[in-house]
Formats: structure tokens, sequence, C-alpha cells
């Protein structure tokens, strides 16, 4: 055999060895998004438009594993649209949504095991127990036979639904009917829980009874939350979200996003000045970007005082008005709220408040007597103004010139006789 001949047989003989080391080796696992600080849910760039209206509009952002987010804006933002693309039960017209890194268009089996899906109305089948429903439930999410005895009494105490599980749900109260549809949601164990109004129709305390759910939820699941209620959104959210016509306009705390808007803080004095005299000490003040003046009660001045930027002049405002020898009765420093916020963001209009009603008293009822009951009885075939507006017989002197005789006092016989019967 040749020397050439030779060098080949030995470099085949090593390649044969070092591709059979290859396939005896394990392969490399697949690294886990949420190890490489990947966020739980991400959504890119997402587009839903029917005909030519758009839903969502070019939509991006990102939620972090194990955190409460709150998802607000006004009816018609495009909050239930986006959550039905993140669950899988709707088609996005463009963009892409990846739970725990795995896309909801690639992969829509293995990503909404990971979700589970709490629709604004519950999808409950009234003539079942809870149990019955709960129990249809694990087929259809195909929770092993073997783990399906544990997994629903886990659910059942976790939601509080034990002591109703043997009732049907179209019995139930509107909270217990919440209860199980957020046990349903938690069937299978997701990763990602995702709630639409969740309180929507209950009374207080049941609106208490879900927030402190939610709020123990939170502690082992991602939880993303759809309201327009501002307070419920504080109350229970880690952050929030804030979209207005299919787009995100902001995105934070709630402390962070009050903070963002806190340069629009407002102070509000009532003093006992003219008002003259309290411009003219307002003048000689540094960081007074605009002030507002109306009658107070008792002679009193009412001021609004725009500072300017965010520093705060309330020392430098009761040093100048006690030296001027005007005192300041009260002074309140308004802060920019979370409902401020929403409405400087979403474009929306604060409501004026309603006017209060007269109330009722029963003086103003007069009793009905034989002279109020001729008196307010209109003329018939006539428009009654305060102009036409008589009595319905006519004053004794105008009886007698027209040649009729004058009424009865009070009703007449005939009219007694058909109102007794």
């Amino acid at each position: 055999m040749s020397e050439q001949a030779t060098i080949k047989k030995q470099a085949a003989i090593e390649e044969a060895a070092h591709m059979e080391s290859l396939a005896t080796e394990p392969a490399p696992a697949k690294p886990n998004p949420a190890e490489l600080g990947a966020a739980e849910i991400e959504v890119r760039h997402l587009t839903k438009k029917y005909g030519g209206h758009v839903a969502v509009d070019d939509l991006s952002f990102t939620i972090e594993k194990g955190t409460i987010y709150g998802f607000l804006g006004p009816n018609g933002a495009g909050k239930s649209t986006t959550m039905n693309i993140i669950t899988g039960c709707l088609g996005a017209t463009e963009g892409e949504v990846l739970i725990h890194g795995q896309s909801i268009t690639e992969e829509p089996l293995a990503v909404k095991k990971r979700v589970g899906y709490l629709p604004e109305l519950p999808p409950l089948y009234m003539d079942m127990t809870p149990e019955e429903y709960l129990q249809f439930i694990m087929r259809a999410k195909k929770v092993p036979q073997a783990l399906q005895s544990e997994h629903l009494k886990k659910v059942m105490e976790k939601t509080r639904v034990t002591e109703m599980k043997d009732r049907l749900i179209r019995n139930l109260s509107k909270g217990y009917r919440q209860r199980v549809g957020i046990a349903q949601a938690l069937i299978g164990d997701p990763e990602v829980i995702i709630l639409d109004e969740p309180t929507v129709g209950l009374d207080p305390a049941q609106i208490i009874e879900i927030r402190e759910l939610i709020r123990e939820l939170g502690k082992e699941h991602t939880i993303v939350l759809s309201s327009h209620i501002l307070s419920e959104v504080q109350a229970v959210c880690d952050a929030i979200m804030i979209i207005s016509k299919g787009r995100l306009v902001a995105s934070d705390t709630a402390e962070n996003l009050t903070t963002l808007f806190a340069g629009k803080t407002t102070l509000k004095l009532e003093i006992k000045a003219s008002q003259e005299e309290a411009a003219a000490v307002l003048a000689g003040l540094e960081g007074v970007e605009k002030a507002e003046y109306s009658a107070g009660e008792g002679g009193t001045l009412r001021v609004e005082i725009h500072p300017v930027g965010s520093e705060d002049i309330r020392e430098s405002l009761f040093r100048a008005f006690a030296g001027a020898n005007l005192p300041i009765l009260e002074m309140t420093r308004l802060r920019a709220s979370l409902e401020d916020v929403f409405l400087e963001l979403t474009g929306e209009e604060k409501p004026q408040p309603a006017a209060p009603k007269r109330p009722f008293s029963k003086k103003a009822v007069k009793a009905r007597t034989p002279e109020t009951a001729a008196s307010a009885r209109p003329v018939s075939g006539t428009v009654q103004t305060p102009e036409t507006a008589a009595p319905a017989y006519p004053a004794p002197e105008a009886a007698q010139s027209a040649g009729t005789p004058e009424p009865p006092e009070g009703d007449s016989a005939k009219e007694k006789e058909e109102r007794e019967e």
C-alpha cells in the first residue's frame, strides 16, 4: 500500500471515530427563556384590523415573570382584543406574541397550556355543579387522569369554592360564579393568568374578596388584569399599562406614573385678605407660575396657586403671607392622581359632578281639599300657562254678570257621589 493510501485510510478512521463520539454525546439542553432573563409575555408590533377599523395599532410591550400587571384603557381602547390575541382566541393581522419564549402562532397548543383565561363573561355551564364543570375543564385541557383528583381539590381550595362544589352553578351568587370562572383558568396550573374585568357586576364585599384572591394568585403566577376601574388596578397591580385607541401610551408603576405628573401640583389657600393684597404678596414671590382667585366664605379669599415645575413653595408662601400680616386659614396640596394621569394620557374629559337633587319634603305636598281641587283642575281643551291659568269656575262677579248661577262651595253633590263610588 502506498504512503498516500495509508494517509487517506488513517484520516477516514479518525473521521469515523469523531462522528461516533458526536452521536453518543448528549445534545445540549434547550435554554430556558426565563433563566436568560426573557419576559414571561412579549408582544411585538401587534396590529388587529376589522375592515377599515384598527382595533390594535402596532402595540408592543413586555411583562416580567411573577408580576401583576394592570391593563387600563377607556372602553373601545383595544384591551379585550389584545387579550384575546394573547390567549390564542383571536388571530392578529400583524405582529407576534411570545409566551415564555414560545410563539402563539407557531406553537399554539404548547402556549395555550401555559395560559389561563377568564373572559369578561365567564364560560360557565349553568346546569353543572362547580365540581362537574371543573372536571370537564380538566378533561378538555388533558390533565392526566392520575392527577385530576388532587389537582381539582387544590384549585377549589385556592379559589374557595369547595363549600359550593355540589350546588348548581345557576344557583350561585355572582361572586361565587366569578370564583368558579377563575378556578377554570387555574386548571392545568398555567404560568400566566389573564383576567378580563374580573370584578364587573360584583357588590363591594365580593370585589374585596376577588381582589384578595388575585393578590394570592400573584404569588405563584404572572397575572394580567384588564379593568377600567382605576382604584382596583392601583390596589392590586404591581405595574400598569395604559392603552388608548389601540396604542400603548404608558407603562410603569402607579407611583412612578403619578410622580411623572407631579409637576402639575396645585396649592389651594384660604386667606383673610383682599385679592389686591394677595396678588401683591405673590408678585414678590419666586416659583409661582399662575394664581387664580375666588371668593371664600365669611369674607375670605380662595387662591389656587400653580407652582413652577415641581418646586415646593409652601414654606415660602407661609412666610410671605405671615410677613404681610395676612393669615393663611387653610393650605391644601393637590397632587396628580392616577385618574388625572389616565385622563391626561387617554384624552378623556373628567366627568363633572351632577347637580344635587332637591330633597323630597312632605311640607311641599299640600292636602287635596275641595278648594285646592277646584283651583288645581285644568281647563279642558287649553294649555295652561301662567297667563291662562285661572280657577275652574269664574269669579262670583263674573258669574253674576254672565247670568249664570254662582257655583257652590267645594264640589257639587254629584261630584261627591261619583268620587265616593
